[in-house]
């Protein structure tokens, strides 16, 4: 916030202090405004080159020192080379456990587990699942997968909790933590490989720290969290008993925090889950090594095969790690479990055990391959017609084609243009500047104007205007299509129900699997990215809708209806005004999810900063200008995250905030 000072008001007098802007304030609008002016009137076009900092040829050089001195330097020898060798041992010794028990007790294990927290047909499908991941033949790519999430996700429970517990117990420490995790989580996640791949070369060693790295934030603050919300009668209770401190927060304030802990680490497992997907470009290889490899040949079908299982997987462990979690809440998942069945249950997982253990012993590793079955040739097929039939209609102008060339020529070549060279960069930064400001006061403004004049300087500009173009055309393509949606779910508990399993599936899917299905339909170039990007943000818009409708009391919308207001006029003038800082909260995270997937769609063409950073990952000689994209990425991440949370703030009611 700006700071102000209070008008001098007559004694006596009743009127409120009026509050005015710093001086700071207002030299600091008053030189955006003239920034403004004058790069309209000068006609400045993009930021000048010879402002930048250069910084891609001393990464390189230094790339090239790390690879030739990898052998020799105490730096490898001494601390890089031994947490290389104890990581990759760590994941390959899960992976042998992983593979020497016998191919059934996994569909058993995941099918009795899903029951025993969610629900009979929770099992059956999770029984179902994991013999469909067998069938087309990636059994041993899963577990790759599987180990390399499984450490990762190991390490940032380690790290995690007891940092939360620190930042509990610390109010300082939290307040230097937050800002961390808050940039730990605006990142998108292929940025963290480049770093990485710069000290550990290709391989899963830095797939995994980078997965650690981006995985560890939604632990640490729900631990945090959970203890901050234990009841302070418990405590006390507790401390009358003469429980030491120690005592009282393992005894005590840790179990009361389990649902809280335990919802962080259901996030964490999806974060890793879909990070390891990623990390596929560092070599990192499982499932999608895959993915990658068969949208590199345009092979779709394998493409799906790939994608789907990790779907499963992923699916598998979200509802698992989901009802663990909300176990004590629902007594015994979601069904009624009579003692008869948890009787059953626990004669099967002994029977179960037996049968794994002798099972391990005899073989029976391998999938059998009388069950392998491949869809992947009817995909192709499938693509091959939708590529054909799909793409142009006839002369009738419709089809995938018409439309991607519309929204290309109609949308994003025209935002792009107007961002890049239409408004001179001195305007922007002034804009920029103006836009923090308003939002939030004069940190936030001077902090635009510097992430922005540091995005010029890494030479970056025109691609970050690129990047921005098409993360805005997918953002208000997400609110057109979700608002409408999320006001239906918040006025129907019908259309809730029914579309919450849908929203719920396309939360799962881990972000790089998206772009199977639109390339088959869209071709390459920047549309596969943004539809990607639409149908991987719409389920957190519609959810935040949904969320902040539901919350205006019923008592407004009595007396909004007793004044006469019809449902139309009671959503635009009573609902919509008091849900907007949750619907602030939607563009919040529509713009980091858009922002992240636009990063991906680098892969099919996408342009902009994405397309500089999966060119850092794929050849050595580019690591230097992808580092440079990787912070233009973080600058314009946080420069549209910390303007959404300041307008949240300033729209929500001076008691909530």
């Amino acid at each position: 916030m700006s700071q102000t000072v209070e008008a001098d008001a007559p004694a006596g007098a009743g009127t409120p202090s009026v509050r005015r802007p710093s001086p700071v304030a207002v030299g600091m609008a008053a030189a955006s405004v003239t920034l403004v002016i004058v790069g309209f009137a000068a006609s400045v076009g993009a930021f000048p080159e010879s402002w930048n900092l250069g910084l891609a040829d001393p990464i390189d050089r230094t790339r090239r020192w790390l690879i030739n001195n990898q052998t020799s330097h105490w730096l490898y020898s001494v601390l890089l080379n031994p947490v290389t060798d104890l990581a990759d041992a760590g994941i390959r010794r899960l992976e042998a456990i992983l593979r020497w028990f016998p191919w059934y007790v996994y569909p058993v294990f995941c099918g009795l587990g899903l029951w025993r927290v969610r629900s009979r047909v929770a099992g059956a499908l999770g029984f179902c699942g994991v013999v469909v991941i067998g069938m087309v033949e990636l059994w041993q790519q899963g577990f790759a997968t599987l180990a390399l999430m499984g450490v990762a996700v190991f390490l940032s429970l380690l790290a995690g909790i007891p940092l939360g517990i620190a930042a509990w117990r610390n109010d300082r420490f939290a307040s230097v933590l937050r800002p961390t995790l808050d940039a730990m989580q605006t990142m998108p996640g292929f940025v963290y490989l480049i770093p990485f791949v710069l000290l550990f070369g290709i391989g899963r060693v830095p797939a995994l720290i980078a997965t650690v790295i981006f995985a560890l934030p939604p632990v640490v603050r729900l631990t945090d969290i959970g203890l901050r919300n234990v009841p302070h009668p418990m405590v006390e209770a507790s401390e009358m008993f003469g429980a030491t401190e120690r005592q009282t927060l393992r005894l005590v304030q840790i179990p009361a925090a389990r649902p809280a802990i335990l919802a962080g680490v259901n996030q964490t497992t999806m974060l890793a889950m879909s990070m390891v997907v990623i990390a596929a470009f560092i070599g990192s290889g499982g499932l999608g090594q895959d993915v990658l490899r068969a949208m590199r040949d345009i092979d779709v079908g394998e493409a799906s095969e790939a994608g789907i299982a990790i779907v499963i997987m992923a699916i598998i462990l979200d509802r698992f790690s989901r009802g663990v979690a909300t176990l004590g809440e629902r007594g015994r998942g979601t069904i009624a479990v009579g003692a008869a069945d948890l009787q059953a249950i626990r004669w099967l997982a002994v029977a179960a055990s037996l049968v794994a253990v002798v099972g391990g012993l005899v073989g029976h590793n391998e999938f059998p391959e009388w069950l392998h079955w491949h869809f992947s040739p009817f995909v192709n097929d499938i693509t091959a017609w939708a590529r054909d039939n799909l793409y142009d209609i006839g002369s009738s102008g419709i089809g995938t084609g018409p439309l991607s060339d519309f929204i290309t020529l109609y949308m994003v070549t025209p935002l792009r243009e107007l961002l890049s060279s239409q408004i001179p960069w001195p305007a922007m930064i002034g804009l920029g500047v103006l836009a923090g400001l308003m939002a939030r006061g004069v940190t936030l403004g001077l902090g635009i104007g510097i992430a922005l004049f540091g995005i010029g300087w890494l030479g970056m500009w025109e691609l970050s205007m690129d990047t921005l173009a098409q993360t805005v055309v997918a953002v208000v393509a997400t609110l057109a299509i979700s608002v409408p949606l999320g006001i239906w779910a918040s006025h129907s508990d019908r259309f809730q129900k029914l579309a919450d399993p849908v929203l719920d599936f396309l939360q799962t899917i881990p972000s790089f699997v998206l772009l199977v299905p639109v390339i088959t339909l869209f071709h390459v170039g920047r549309i596969p990215g943004i539809i990607a990007s639409v149908v991987y943000a719409l389920p957190s818009a519609v959810h935040y809708t949904d969320l902040g409708l539901r919350r205006v009391p019923a008592e407004v919308h009595e007396a909004a209806t007793s004044f006469g207001a019809t449902r139309g006029q009671r959503l635009r003038r009573v609902e919509l005004p008091l849900a907007a800082p949750e619907l602030m909260v939607a563009v919040n995270q529509v713009i980091m999810l858009v922002l992240a997937m636009v990063v991906i769609a680098g892969l099919v063409g996408g342009g902009g900063l994405g397309l500089e950073t999966v060119n850092a990952l794929r050849r050595s000689d580019a690591v230097g200008r992808g580092f440079e994209a990787g912070i233009a990425i973080v600058l314009l991440a946080g420069i549209l995250d910390r303007l959404t949370r300041g307008v949240a703030d300033r729209l929500r009611p001076p008691a909530a905030t």
